[in-house]
C-alpha cells in the first residue's frame, strides 16, 4: 500500500505499483481522446522537426548523425509536455480550455520557473551532443567524418562506439527523467522554484525506484518505436505519454 512521506512543500508516496502506471496511461489516453488538438499541435514540433532534420542530414550525407539526436530525444521530449500538464489540470478541476490558458502555462506559475528548467534541458542535450560528438571522434577517428555511407555503422569500431554512447545516452537519460518526472508537472501546478520542484522529483524517484525506472524503459521504448514511422508515431505516442505523466505526477505527489 502507498504511503505518504513528508517532504517540504508536498508529500511523496512511497510504493507506486505497476497498477499506477496503467492507470496514468489510461487517463492519459482519455485525456488525448478528449482534447486532441492539443496534444498534435505539441508532438507536431518533435515529429515534423526529426522529418525536416532527417532530410537535411541526409542531403549532406549526415544521416547517421540523426542517432546520437535521437538518443537525446528523451532529454528534451518532458519539455513538450508542458501545455499538455495544463490541459489535463483543466480537465481535471473542469475549468474552460483555451489555447491562450494552454500556451500561458507553458511559463509555469512561479515566476517563469518552468523556462529556467527548459534551459537546463536545452543545457544537457547541447552537452549531449558535445559527448557524442567526442565518442565518435575517438572510435571513428578524422576519416570517420568523411564517410557519407551508413554501412560504416557496422564496422566493428562503429558497433563498439555504438554501445558505449547508448551506455552514455542512458546514464544522461536516466538523470534528466530523475529531475524531471515530476518537477515540470509541478511547475505547472504549483508555485514553487524550480529547485525545490527537482528535489520533489529526485525524492519520488527515490522512494519508487523499481517501478519509476520500469517507467522510464517503457517510455524508451515506446518512443523508439513512435519515431521508427518517420516520426508520425509522436503524434499519439507524445500525447499520451505527457497526459499520463500528469496523472502520475498525482500520485505521486501530494499536498
Amino acid at each position: 500500500m502507498a504511503t505518504q512521506s513528508p517532504l517540504a512543500p508536498v508529500t511523496v508516496t512511497r510504493g507506486l505499483t505497476v497498477l499506477d502506471l496503467r492507470s496514468a496511461l489510461a487517463a492519459g489516453w482519455r485525456d488525448f481522446m478528449a482534447q486532441p488538438q492539443y496534444g498534435l499541435f505539441f508532438a507536431a514540433f518533435y515529429a515534423v522537426g526529426g522529418i525536416i532534420l532527417y532530410f537535411g542530414l541526409a542531403s549532406i550525407g549526415r544521416a547517421w548523425w540523426l542517432i546520437p539526436v535521437l538518443g537525446g530525444f528523451p532529454l528534451l521530449a518532458p519539455f513538450a509536455a508542458a501545455g499538455l500538464y495544463e490541459v489535463s489540470r483543466r480537465r481535471e478541476l473542469g475549468l474552460p480550455m483555451t489555447w491562450g490558458d494552454i500556451l500561458t502555462a507553458l511559463k509555469g506559475r512561479g515566476d517563469e520557473q518552468l523556462i529556467l528548467m527548459g534551459i537546463i534541458g536545452f543545457v544537457a542535450f547541447s552537452f549531449w551532443m558535445i559527448i557524442a560528438h567526442g565518442i565518435f571522434a575517438i572510435f571513428m577517428g578524422v576519416s570517420g567524418f568523411s564517410q557519407h555511407s551508413i554501412e560504416m555503422l557496422f564496422t566493428p569500431q562503429a558497433l563498439m562506439m555504438l554501445a558505449v554512447g547508448s551506455a552514455v545516452g542512458a546514464v544522461f537519460a536516466a538523470v534528466m527523467f530523475a529531475v524531471t518526472l515530476t518537477s515540470l508537472p509541478m511547475l505547472v501546478d504549483k508555485e514553487v522554484d524550480f529547485i525545490t520542484a527537482i528535489i520533489v522529483s529526485l525524492g519520488v524517484v527515490r522512494c519508487n525506484k523499481g517501478v519509476l525506472f520500469l517507467w522510464a524503459a517503457m517510455i524508451a521504448v515506446i518512443l523508439v518505436a513512435a519515431m521508427v514511422p518517420m516520426f508520425v508515431g509522436l503524434f499519439v505516442a507524445l500525447p499520451v505519454l505527457g497526459h499520463a505523466t500528469w496523472h502520475l505526477y498525482r500520485r505521486a505527489v501530494g499536498g
